[in-house]
């Protein structure tokens, strides 16, 4: 795949230069970037266009530019043809997107004309929709690989003919080739369905809001944020790097983008602050890989999540606070022991360039402030992002006059008139390509997903191998995650996982539930004649009692179909949702592990090569440091983490602290000194008894066990460091 026509802005121009084209088409691809732009602002804010129309203009739009911008002819892209090539393309791709959204009511009259004889389909709707699932899959190619375009052709297969030959929970009735067309065009999990609509809403707007925050350069003051906050810290290059990769993760979202911008800066400060440059890489990686679970943007995982579970946006951002808090925390911790075991980060000036702190300051807080408080306010993501970018530019025009009236020269913000309100603008757009092309070409997956019943068998697969075990369901779902990581971007990793997975583990926290009525015994006559339906001998005693064992063994019994039916009658609708939402945030966090976790892992190989060390060294380093991926959604499990009231959801946090610095001695065998067999056990103990759920005396003595290693290891140091010395 080959970007070599891919447009590009001269930030030391006022003009939006693209590389030549013929007929300067660069300038009219650049031009209607801008204008696709303005317009993901205006239907959000002032426009009302049906949502079929939204939809189609917003894939139009990102068709026509993944065709003209990601050329597919390698080094032959400059040439005219190639141009004209492009262009054709991406102007049929356009039309046959706006094509389709005009044709739908005639479709449906043509075809109650004629019942019983299929969807009416003429011949200009038949290529109109052969072309755009054609393009879905090929753009999706260009941007992603091949990954995404094999899911998308099993899965039109599997809807028209390959689901007749699978035996078992898995076996499909086909579907006739006009039915199967209407479905992925206009069904509301297809094509133009509920995944592109959160693109549209919600994740351009984002971007576009990132793009505003580089170009007015807060992204600088993010970086010399972090050198005041870490300057004065051992290790205080790496910790620099977690900082602005947590902040940066609010910009841009994603943990590839957060390593080749704050990595280059990072990364070589690290590696002249003496720490190994495999390590130095992995740290980037593992910090920017936590951007995407840093609220109040949290990636394009978070809009869909919302979409999915009926929750919130800002209900999702509130709870992820904590979980993200202790992220990064954990990787902190990991930095602080091997700052101490190689005794790194020491003499290193982290001078503070307070131009770029004042500049940028400002334009990062304010527009910031401005999201949050709307979004906790309850108005809708789209709607809070058009006044954060609206608080930006009128905060760097205060920020600009405010620098002329006092005359100061230190004082240098960026100002952003018209050439760099474009060059954001346009930014925002070309970053959101891929997450576009991809959410439309996953909802074609989806659709066939949801038409065939495919995720219900999913579920049922992984409710029978888990045994009911939530540890275990959680561990084929990080493995599934792993492996589908290798070949795809983390959320669309996520959105596929979460359509197959999320019910089965919905279901498993709810069964948990369940368990703890039947022990007690089910008075409730209405309820407890549902378990009648189970073959099973306890199936008759569910009101008098039993033990937690044999009310395990009567749940494993409860075949698929019926527990679906039994699960919202005995499960508080309140409580369902809770864990609906605990298994959405495992998902999301699992997901997340491929950036940093070999034999792929994209985020550590770009942090590799800025780093000059061997990819896969700094992909171990990096899975070592990010440990948190997997420690955190256990807490999501097994605690109160995510549905628990703030006193209870700040002592799972506060104590956890002490687990995550525990299993971080372990991995690395070293604390603030060197471990052995006997500070190890203690070590275990404490990270048990801090681990422990909302138990107060178990979680002091395992952070006192802690303590106490961290002070004896201490000691331990300092005396050899003197004995060295003497």
């Amino acid at each position: 795949m080959a970007k070599d026509h891919e447009f590009q802005i001269d930030p030391r121009s006022s003009l939006l230069q693209v590389p030549q084209g013929p007929f300067g088409v660069h300038y009219i691809v650049a031009a209607f970037a801008l204008v696709f732009a303005l317009w993901h602002v205006a239907t959000n804010v002032f426009l009302n266009e049906p949502g079929l129309w939204q939809n189609a203009i917003h894939f139009a739009g990102f068709g026509f530019l993944a065709a003209v911008t990601i050329s597919p002819w390698g080094s032959k892209a400059n040439q005219t043809w190639a141009w004209i090539a492009d262009f054709t393309y991406g102007l049929l791709i356009a039309a046959a997107a706006l094509w389709v959204a005009s044709a739908e009511s005639g479709l449906y009259e043509r075809s109650l004309a004629v019942t019983g004889q299929g969807w009416q389909f003429g011949a200009i709707d038949w290529a109109a929709g052969l072309l755009l699932i054609f393009a879905a899959i090929d753009l999706s190619r260009r941007v992603s690989g091949w990954v995404i375009p094999i899911l998308v052709i099993t899965s039109l297969c599997y809807i028209l003919f390959l689901g007749s030959w699978l035996p078992g929970v898995f076996r499909s009735a086909s579907l006739p080739v006009d039915d199967v067309l209407f479905r992925t065009l206009y069904n509301d999990e297809a094509l133009f369905g509920i995944l592109t609509t959160i693109s549209v809403t919600n994740i351009t707007l984002f971007m576009v809001f990132g793009g505003f925050l580089v170009v007015s350069g807060a992204s600088n003051f993010v970086i010399e944020l972090s050198k005041i906050i870490a300057g004065r810290i051992k290790g205080g290059a790496a910790f620099v790097a977690v900082l602005s990769s947590a902040l940066t993760g609010t910009i841009s979202g994603s943990a590839i983008a957060n390593t080749a911008s704050t990595g280059v800066i990072t990364i070589p400060l690290m590696k002249s602050n003496g720490f190994r440059p495999q390590f130095a890489g992995g740290v980037e990686a593992a910090s920017s890989t936590g951007g995407q679970l840093m609220p109040p943007i949290m990636g394009a995982g978070a809009f869909v999540m919302a979409s999915y579970t009926s929750i919130p946006y800002g209900t999702i951002v509130a709870v992820s606070v904590v979980p993200a808090i202790l992220y990064f925390l954990s990787v902190a911790a990991i930095v602080r022991i091997e700052a101490v075991k190689y005794d790194a980060g020491a003499e290193i000036d982290l001078t503070v360039d307070k131009g770029k702190l004042l500049s940028g300051g400002l334009v990062f807080i304010l527009p910031l402030m401005v999201m949050i408080w709307m979004l906790l306010s309850g108005v809708t993501p789209s709607f809070a992002a058009c006044w954060a970018i609206l608080a930006l530019v009128v905060t760097s025009w205060g920020t600009s006059l405010l620098a002329r009236m006092t005359k100061n020269g230190m004082f240098k913000p960026v100002n952003m008139g018209p050439s760099r309100i474009a060059e954001a603008l346009i930014s925002g757009i070309r970053s959101a390509i891929m997450t576009a092309i991809l959410l439309a070409a996953i909802g074609i997956m989806n659709n066939a997903i949801v038409t065939s019943g495919v995720g219900n068998g999913f579920s049922l697969m992984i409710a029978q191998w888990s045994q009911g075990s939530l540890a275990l369901a959680i561990v084929l779902i990080a493995i599934a995650s792993l492996v589908l990581g290798m070949g795809l971007p983390v959320t669309a990793a996520y959105i596929i996982l979460a359509i197959l997975t999320a019910p089965a583990l919905a279901g498993l926290m709810a069964d948990g539930v369940i368990v703890e009525q039947l022990v007690q015994g089910i008075s409730d006559p209405s309820q407890s004649a549902l378990f009648f339906l189970v073959d099973h001998p306890l199936a008759m005693q569910v009101s008098e009692g039993m033990s937690k064992a044999e009310a395990w063994s009567l749940i494993r019994a409860i075949p698929f179909e019926v527990a679906v039916t039994i699960r919202p009658v005995m499960v508080d609708p309140a409580l369902q949702n809770t864990f609906l939402l605990t298994a959405h945030l495992i998902i999301f966090w699992l997901s997340q592990d491929s950036n940093v976790t070999p034999p792929v892992c994209l985020a550590a190989f770009v942090a590799a090569g800025i780093a000059g060390s061997r990819p896969m060294k700094t992909g171990f380093e990096s899975w070592k440091i990010a440990k948190g991926l997997y420690i955190v959604p256990l807490l999501f499990a097994y605690t109160p983490l995510i549905s628990g009231d703030l006193i209870e959801v700040l002592q799972i946090g506060f104590f956890a602290l002490f687990g995550i610095y525990a299993t971080n001695a372990l991995i690395q065998w070293y604390a603030e000194g060197p471990i052995g067999w006997v500070t190890a056990p203690l070590l275990v103990l404490g990270a048990m008894g801090a681990y422990w759920p909302l138990a107060l005396l178990a979680n002091l003595l395992g952070a006192a066990l802690i303590l106490s290693v961290i002070i004896w290891t201490s000691r331990v140091q300092r005396t050899s460091v003197v004995q060295v010395a003497n």
